[in-house]
Formats: structure tokens, C-alpha cells, sequence
């Protein structure tokens, strides 16, 4: 199994309570949608502190190829295209358990 980690930073002109709430919906729809995911999970910070991302992603899939076949899936692209519109920053960890 693979696990797919990635955080955000909403940029500061943004709604940001709205951005990160479509954000969610947006990633969250895609489990059923596209093969191989196992869970999709999406976080929206409540500290707001200086060191923290706006948006967690937490997601698992059944192998590299499920991750890579999620990656260049037209659903999974047409939501990260709205996410690089409204957000600055992006930290991303896979590793396999």
C-alpha cells in the first residue's frame, strides 16, 4: 500500500475558510471515481498557526501504479488545476507501507 501525503498553503487573498472547503470537495469526490484509491481524507487546519498548512491531504492506494494512474487521471488533474489556482505552497511525502 501506498500513502500519499501532501499539505497546502491557501494563498492570502483568498476566502480561505470557502477555498479550503471546495478544496476538500474536490478531492474527496474522487474516491469511487478513479481505480485504485483506497482512502482519500482531507483535513482543514483549526490552530492557524505561523508553521501550519491550511489543507492536509491523507490519502491511501493500492500500489505505485494506482498513485501514478490517480496522478495523470483527468478528474485528479481538473481538481489540481483549481488547487494550484488558489493556493501558494505544497509539501508532498509518498511512502509505502
Amino acid at each position: 500500500m501506498i500513502k500519499h501525503i501532501v499539505t497546502w498553503k491557501i494563498n492570502e487573498d483568498e476566502n480561505k475558510e470557502a477555498v479550503a472547503l471546495q478544496i476538500k470537495e474536490k478531492l474527496e469526490s474522487l474516491q469511487g471515481k478513479i481505480e485504485g484509491i483506497i482512502k482519500i481524507e482531507v483535513g482543514i487546519d483549526y490552530s492557524k498557526t505561523e508553521m501550519s498548512a491550511d489543507l492536509v491531504l491523507y490519502s491511501e492506494f493500492e500500489s505505485k501504479e494506482a498513485l501514478e494512474n490517480y496522478q495523470i487521471h483527468p478528474l485528479h488533474q481538473e481538481a489540481g488545476k483549481f488547487i494550484k489556482s488558489k493556493t501558494h505552497s505544497r509539501v508532498l511525502t509518498d511512502y509505502e507501507i
